[in-house]
């Protein structure tokens, strides 16, 4: 008897497994996308990327480290080009302070101020001066396109010397100027030494001063902070040339100086005593007094303190 075919029955018949239709229906979706992809189709469009956002898009009073800052005001044009390119807004500031630090007066801070002034008078506004630490010439000024007769002098110093409280009347007289929105611009001689919460008063004020405001401190003033947001350093380095440094600004450092050339005002004479170091290079608008044209000046005086 043969036993292989008890030992080794024959194999049961393979039944085909039972797919469902939805295993159909994935498995079709496969090998047709299979197929799709020896096709060369067209990428799907990416989305559109938003641009950044610029912190200057945000707020005025934001900007990057390497960048020159903008104002939410036209600048005022300087009449330097070199000196517009270096200030934020590409002229002098509106509704803020402006420090110009000096070794001493008469080294061209007039003359760096008065395109912007004599600008300013030309759009009908009044342009008001602080205290200036000598007569004024009103013959250079002119030569420098003031209207003389438009301009208002401001003395203070003569009742600070009798009272003892020195610059008490100047910053008040200039405080209230900056708050009134009726002043284009102004140009003051500060008290040395001046603390650092009265020109943050000042600061607070220009805020409403629709205009240029410059202050002149002495040049040891670098050593202390100030709340003005443009600070420059000038001296003079020549009979009609003036150095400036950017001390502070709404912007990156500016390490070295500009170089700028003012109009000239002075006579030949008085240019070769100039070049020479004899006079300083305004001479010719620190005049001494029997000499100079008479400028309109009032003198204002503080009730509250006198």
């Amino acid at each position: 008897m043969d036993l292989l075919p008890a030992l080794f029955p024959p194999a049961a018949p393979e039944v085909a497994p039972r797919v469902l239709p939805s295993v159909r229906a994935a498995r079709a979706l496969y090998w047709q996308a299979t197929d799709l992809q020896a096709i060369d189709l067209p990428a799907p469009p990416r989305p559109a990327v938003p641009p950044p956002i610029r912190p200057e898009n945000l707020h005025p009073a934001l900007w990057l480290g390497h960048q020159l800052a903008r104002h939410a005001d036209a600048a005022v044009p300087t009449g330097f080009e070199a000196l517009d390119a270096q200030l934020p807004g590409a002229g002098w500031p509106r509704r803020a302070l402006t420090e110009l630090l000096l070794p001493h007066p008469g080294v061209g801070e007039i003359r760096l101020v008065a395109p912007s002034l004599a600008a300013t008078q030309r759009a009908g506004r009044l342009v008001m001066l602080f205290d200036p630490p000598t007569t004024l010439s009103a013959g250079a000024l002119a030569h420098l396109g003031f209207a003389v007769e438009d301009l208002l002098v401001i003395n203070t110093r003569n009742r600070a010397r009798i009272q003892g409280a020195a610059g008490t009347d100047s910053l008040w007289a200039l405080e209230q100027a900056l708050k009134s929105g009726h002043v284009g611009a102004v140009l003051a001689w500060l008290p040395p030494r001046l603390r650092a919460e009265r020109l943050r008063r000042l600061q607070l004020a220009a805020q409403a001063h629709d205009g240029p405001a410059f202050v002149l401190c002495e040049m040891s003033a670098a050593q202390r902070p100030t709340a003005a947001p443009l600070r420059l350093a000038l001296r003079a380095s020549g009979a009609d040339a003036l150095a400036v440094r950017v001390l502070k600004r709404r912007g990156p450092m500016l390490e070295a100086p500009l170089q700028l050339t003012l109009p000239p005002v002075l006579s030949a004479v008085a240019q070769q005593r100039a070049k020479a170091g004899v006079a300083p290079a305004d001479a010719a608008v620190y005049a001494p007094a029997k000499q100079a044209a008479s400028l309109r000046a009032v003198t204002l005086v503080n009730l509250a303190i006198g």
